[in-house]
């Protein structure tokens, strides 16, 4: 099994998963300063040239939640994706509710702050972008109340996810006010297979342009 990661992207997401499974994986670094994501070799596995990238003998998969996924149901035993189907519906819901509701405007800032060359990037949509998570963020902040985990009485795929979209959060300074989320991607980060925090990661990595390295 093979992860193709960089930093700070949301390959951090699949390694977390992977680390917790406890099963053996190389890593292929694929280094976005130098452009190695538009190669042809990396477009054959993924022809949007973003990471993460899983190969699993046969199997080639992109998207982070997708490989999150597939991996808990690869291994059942460690209970990282429900079996009964009103709890596995209850991780989808909350899986689509972070990925479209709080990760995409997060998303957004990155574009206009960085990623986007300077003619097209809009301030205004840092403001909308803003508004918009934190409209949101109450809901996540109000099930994560007196919650250990995001669904059940246990870890799933789900926490590492939102775990990380949350720290990208933190961040960006989006988390003051919402105490249940602070005090949940914090006690997610403190666990024994937990990987770097963001930060963490973009000051392991020197040289280069960091507008090229936020997460992808």
């Amino acid at each position: 099994m093979k992860l193709y990661e960089f930093g700070p992207t949301r390959s951090i997401r699949d390694r977390w998963v992977l680390q917790e499974l406890g099963i053996p994986f190389e890593s292929q670094v694929v280094d976005l300063r130098k452009g190695e994501n538009r190669s042809p070799d990396f477009l054959k596995l993924n022809p949007a040239g973003k990471l993460p990238v899983l190969v699993d003998g046969e199997v080639v998969l992109f998207e982070s939640v997708a490989i999150a996924l597939y991996l808990g149901e690869k291994y059942p035993e460690k209970g990282f994706v429900p079996k009964d189907p009103v709890q596995r519906a209850d991780l989808y819901r909350w899986l689509f509710f972070v990925v479209t509701e709080l990760e995409q405007p997060l998303w957004r800032m990155a574009k206009h702050a960085a990623l986007y060359p300077e003619s097209r990037r809009i301030p205004a949509e840092l403001q909308n972008a803003t508004a918009d998570f934190k409209a949101l963020a109450p809901v996540l902040d109000s099930h994560l109340s007196g919650r250990q985990f995001l669904v059940g009485d246990r870890v799933s795929v789900g926490d590492f996810i939102t775990a990380y979209t949350l720290d990208w959060a933190d961040e960006q300074n989006l988390l003051a006010g919402f105490p249940a989320l602070t005090a949940y991607m914090k006690r997610m980060y403190q666990r024994p297979h937990a990987p770097p925090h963001i930060a963490q990661e973009f000051e392991r990595i020197q040289g280069g342009s960091l507008d090229q390295l936020r997460p992808q």
